[in-house]
């Protein structure tokens, strides 16, 4: 078992990443259905919630069914931070999440997401200021360090977990590397490693196969992995890693049926909650992996990436589950 404070999880959990515009609450309702253990809300802006912007507050919104849920936040002012604390704190989550990881410029330039990866010591105090602000308890996502010859996470993380961070999840790449090349994990099991930490120990990066997940667990002994883009129109992903544990087989691929339920779900979710426009607009980037591997698929996909009414894509869902009702996916 592993445990984030009082929270209890089971063996190597399966965590939602916080992507932006992906993980909001209709993509964790399908993930959390599907197996995941923790999921996260995409990163919200300190500065944003405190002039009370709607885009920020907006994604405060949790449900019980979702539990546990972190929310995740950013920003680099301690002023600022603390009171979105007080603030993300009415929405009752179970975990706040600080976001000290992304790699996006217009985070980055304010000293935010990975930029504080510059100024470790500002990294510790904002933690510690957090955890002693908050009775919840307080993670941290990050990535190995600024550049190459900035790798510290170590010693970082046996830093912040001092301060009184409650789990670390470490993503195996630079800020230099965006997204780039190949994800290390190496340095992320030294920091598993080091006799000194006690707290969990999630890796995240290129877990992109049932295989991946388990090399994760097994060779690196890590406890457990975040999951970001393998399971953008693909919410399965938690329940195909999960079956390979148990069986050593991988689940048969949804068939098409579940694909579009899956979507027509997401879709209905997705405009209850953040209205017509850009429900459906949001959703768009869902569909090339709800529909992947099917072939002469491509005039349906675009009907539904370039529909603005979303009674045009339903219409395209039901086409889609007439016309490739028997499409058998390898």
């Amino acid at each position: 078992m592993v445990k984030i404070a009082e929270i209890e999880l089971p063996d190597f959990p399966l965590l939602l990443a916080p992507m932006e515009d992906v993980s909001d609450p209709p993509f964790r309702a399908l993930c959390k259905e599907q197996g995941a253990d923790v999921v996260y809300t995409e990163f919200i802006s300190s500065e944003g919630l405190i002039r009370d912007a709607a885009k920020s507050t907006m994604k405060l919104d949790i449900y019980e069914k979702e539990r546990p849920v972190g929310i995740q936040i950013f920003g680099a002012n301690l002023d600022s931070m603390l009171k979105s604390v007080e603030i993300v704190e009415k929405s009752n989550p179970d975990i706040i999440d600080i976001n000290f990881g992304c790699p996006v410029k217009k985070v980055v330039s304010k000293g935010a997401g990975a930029g504080i990866l510059k100024d470790i010591a500002l990294m510790v105090k904002l933690t510690r200021e957090m955890v002693k602000h908050t009775k919840l308890p307080v993670t941290v996502k990050t990535r190995l360090g600024w550049d190459h010859d900035a790798i510290k996470i170590v010693e970082v993380a046996e830093r912040l977990q001092d301060v009184g961070c409650a789990a670390i999840a470490i993503h195996g790449r630079t800020r230099a590397q965006m997204y780039k090349g190949e994800a290390n994990w190496v340095p992320i099991a030294e920091v598993k490693n080091n006799p000194r930490m006690h707290i969990p120990v999630f890796g995240n990066g290129d877990v992109n196969s049932p295989e991946k997940a388990m090399l994760m667990r097994d060779e690196f002994g890590l406890d457990g992995a975040m999951i970001g883009r393998a399971t953008i129109g693909n919410p399965w992903f938690f329940k195909q890693v999960k079956h390979y544990f148990e069986t050593g087989e991988h689940l048969p691929k949804p068939n098409m049926e579940e694909r579009v339920d899956a979507a027509r779900r997401h879709l209905q979710m997705s405009i209850d909650w953040k209205g017509e426009r850009l429900g459906v607009f949001e959703t768009r980037r869902h569909y090339t992996n709800y529909f992947k591997g099917i072939p002469n698929f491509k005039e349906y996909r675009t009907k539904m990436v370039t529909s603005d009414d979303s009674k045009d894509v339903f219409a395209v869902f039901d086409e889609v589950l007439e016309k490739f009702a028997h499409v058998a996916f390898s």
